[in-house]
């Protein structure tokens, strides 16, 4: 018998045994199921800013978990080996809630707050986010959502109470981007939204050129996570990190990794070595703007202003904990080895 996913935008019609365009959820014997709960393909303990969070509990370590499979297709995902993946679920370690609930604490010595849900697209597996958030909650640590946002609200609503934090890939502020990458602006709005009504939020736009790097589209973004601002709480912030295109590209195409969204050129903004700078953007009002370069783990400051001349950038160097290997993490009887973790955008 033939079922309807309703995780997500797409609403998939599956056949007995197909998979979604997911890949992580099923219909097996007329139910949709969640085929990739507690399959873990990914684990490490990650500096916050890496999710990248600047502003909730900034220089502190988060375990950071990843499943597989995603409700997108970005041709430029840093992830793809997992998001786009749908392996063999018995090929991949099972961590239950209440064990990886055990590793979170295990690490707390290690300076780890709670667990952050990542690397892929978190929400397709949702079920196993609710389960195991819950514990964190529980054992007193955080838990953070790194997501595209690309979900419906009634999956929103069932883990809200028990995030505390959220990065939200907001890919670009066109909706004809947006249909070419398999999602919708207006659901992703309509996320962060909601999001932010509850828990801190943050987020993330890669910027890649020729699809999404006009200024215009940059100052129109700007300004509507400012009005999201003065909907949910005129004293909050909302960071928007600004990331560049990787694999790296040429100087020409990539000339606006200096400071995006109608900051003029600065001259602290400028590649080095062939690692990509990362501008951060921090949208307090439409008028007065906090930006934030990132060199790897390591922040740089500087206040600007919308049209205003460029100015030297004063520099505050913080030191990050690298980012640590756990090989101890998956469970001993498990016979495989620990899979590499897959840091990057996405």
């Amino acid at each position: 018998m033939k079922a309807t996913c309703h995780v997500c935008i797409h609403h998939c019609r599956l056949e007995p045994g197909q998979r979604g365009l997911c890949r992580a959820r099923r219909n097996i014997s007329g139910v949709i199921q969640c085929e990739n709960y507690g399959r873990i393909t990914s684990l490490a303990l990650d500096p916050i800013e890496k999710k990248p969070l600047r502003l909730f509990y900034p220089g502190s370590l988060i375990l950071s978990v990843g499943s597989y499979g995603c409700n997108l297709k970005c041709p430029f995902c840093q992830n793809h080996e997992i998001s786009m993946a749908a392996p063999d679920c018995r090929d991949v370690p099972y961590l239950s809630p209440d064990a990886l609930r055990d590793k979170a604490l295990a690490y707390r010595k290690a300076g780890n707050i709670g667990l952050a849900f990542t690397y892929n697209e978190p929400l397709v597996g949702w079920e196993y986010i609710r389960d195991t958030a819950s514990l964190i909650r529980k054992a007193g640590m955080k838990n953070v959502l790194v997501t595209n946002g690309t979900a419906s609200l009634s999956v929103l609503e069932e883990i809200l109470p028990f995030i505390d934090a959220m990065n939200i890939d907001l890919k670009g502020f066109r909706e004809e981007y947006y249909q070419k990458l398999g999602g919708s602006l207006a659901v992703v709005k309509e996320f962060i939204l909601r999001a932010a009504a509850e828990c801190h939020v943050e987020l993330t736009t890669l910027i890649v050129p020729g699809e999404n790097d006009r200024e215009e589209e940059m100052e129109e973004e700007a300004a509507w996570i400012a009005s999201v601002i003065a909907s949910v709480n005129p004293a909050s912030e909302i960071p928007l990190h600004i990331t560049r295109f990787f694999p790296p590209i040429s100087d020409e195409g990539s000339g606006r990794h200096r400071c995006e969204a109608g900051i003029p050129s600065c001259r602290a903004c400028r590649k080095i070595s062939e690692k990509c700078v990362c501008g951060k953007l921090l949208a307090s009002s439409p008028s007065k703007q906090k930006h934030v370069l990132s060199f790897g783990f390591v922040m740089v400051f500087a206040k600007l202003r919308f049209h205003s001349p460029p100015v030297p950038v004063q520099s505050a160097w913080h030191s990050h904990p690298r980012i640590h290997s756990l090989p101890d993490l998956f469970c001993p009887e498990s016979p495989h080895r620990s899979p590499e973790t897959f840091p990057g955008n996405r």
